[in-house]
């Protein structure tokens, strides 16, 4: 169901060509990378936290981890990843899927500084065997942002 939100989220937005369905499973930023033939960096893996028990997403690079200082100076809270079994109804997709197209309605979507250095990335679809192929410019424009942060560490320009 989450795969068919995104699906139709994409198509509205005019880039349901741009999904790709894989044979591996893409839960992983490795996995992803693989199934894909890219680097880890490249994918945009797409967090989900609780800041004051509502659910936020996070799209970040795949190289980049939560520096957990960065994230309490942004939100002013310590980081607090969703649990597994509570993001799909938080969110609008299962843990290994999670992206911003299809997700639900009112979740905000943050976007890392770690992804400014790419020209393309490939963010989940909705599901687990599931990548989309844009370039960052395309990514930003389709999906509604609450604003840069910067919360990752361990990446390099």
């Amino acid at each position: 169901m989450a795969f068919e939100q995104a699906k139709q989220d994409l198509e509205a937005k005019g880039l349901g060509e741009r999904i790709l369905v894989l044979d591996q499973s893409s839960a992983t930023v490795q996995e992803a990378a693989d199934a894909l033939g890219c680097e880890p960096r490249q994918i945009a893996k797409t967090m989900s936290f609780l800041v004051q028990d509502e659910p936020i997403l996070v799209v970040m690079a795949g190289d980049a981890r939560v520096d957990n200082k960065k994230y309490k100076n942004t939100f002013q809270q310590k980081a607090k990843m969703i649990p597994g079994e509570l993001v799909e109804s938080l969110v609008g997709h299962e843990p290994g899927g999670v992206c911003p197209f299809g997700a639900k309605e009112g979740v905000p979507v943050y976007f890392d500084v770690s992804l400014r250095r790419f020209e393309r990335v490939y963010p989940a679809a909705g599901n687990d065997h599931s990548a989309v192929d844009l370039s960052l410019e395309e990514f930003l424009d389709c999906v509604p942002s609450a604003g840069w942060v910067d919360i990752g560490k361990g990446w390099c320009e």
